[in-house]
């Protein structure tokens, strides 16, 4: 089932087109990767697509019933962000507020559902914990929780381990994988990382100078593909 397509999409902002000509679909249960290099529009197209900015020409359609507040958003922190003095489960259970309307209170259903997500992301134990006492990657548990408690249809996650050691990008891509494999949430995810990339995504769409949509395994056999993971060997090396 269609959730998201775009046809003909051009990009941009304060009236400079930055990425035209874009068509892809994101279809329920997939996992798409958004790549490209430095610039090249990925988290304007990420803004685009949460309708916090228009388009400067083309269309986004959703499907499936899918209305704006059903997105979840995991965006780049901020060091403010990161310095916010609140507790784990608050931060969490604030990600219901979008669709409480004039309810000033949290349901006992919403509270359930809050406790089920926090036992999904492993951050049961840290509920009375302070959010600005936390690593880098609890908070990015926390955040990716909250986000879990606007929506169970589809996430958004700009770069969601950057600046995470590798023990907590690997729990955060192994918890992200399971939310898709298990619960059945699309995810959309801007990335940096081939290796992730090939080893997690259903379909890739790269922005730039080329562009491409498919699967996985025809982004990895395309010369853009190949072109990009030998660079990323290279940056390692």
């Amino acid at each position: 089932m269609k959730l998201i397509t775009c046809e003909n999409l051009t990009l941009g902002y304060e009236g400079k087109a930055i990425l035209s000509g874009l068509n892809f679909t994101v279809n329920s249960g997939d996992y798409l990767c958004i790549v490209g290099e430095n610039g090249s529009g990925k988290s304007t197209l990420m803004k685009t697509l949460l309708h916090l900015q228009s388009p400067m020409a083309g269309t986004i359609t959703m499907g499936d019933g899918l209305k704006i507040n059903e997105i979840g958003y995991l965006p780049q922190q901020t060091a403010l962000q990161r310095d916010f003095p609140a507790s784990v489960e608050e931060i969490v259970m604030s990600g219901f507020l979008g669709r409480m309307g004039l309810r000033p209170f949290y349901t006992k259903a919403e509270k359930k559902e809050a406790r089920e997500l926090m036992e999904k992301t492993r951050i049961t134990d840290l509920a009375a914990r302070c959010y600005r006492e936390l690593s880098g990657g609890q908070q990015q548990r926390v955040l990716l929780t909250r986000a879990l408690c606007a929506t169970r249809k589809i996430l958004l996650l700009d770069e969601p381990v950057s600046g995470l050691d590798p023990v907590a990008t690997a729990d955060m891509y192994q918890i992200i994988s399971e939310l898709n494999k298990e619960d059945h949430v699309t995810i959309i995810m801007i990335s940096h990382d081939i290796g992730e990339v090939a080893n997690y995504a259903s379909h890739v769409l790269h922005i730039g100078h080329r562009l491409f949509f498919g699967t996985k395994e025809e982004y990895m056999n395309s010369k853009i593909g190949k072109h990009l993971a030998v660079a990323g060997e290279e940056a390692k090396a």
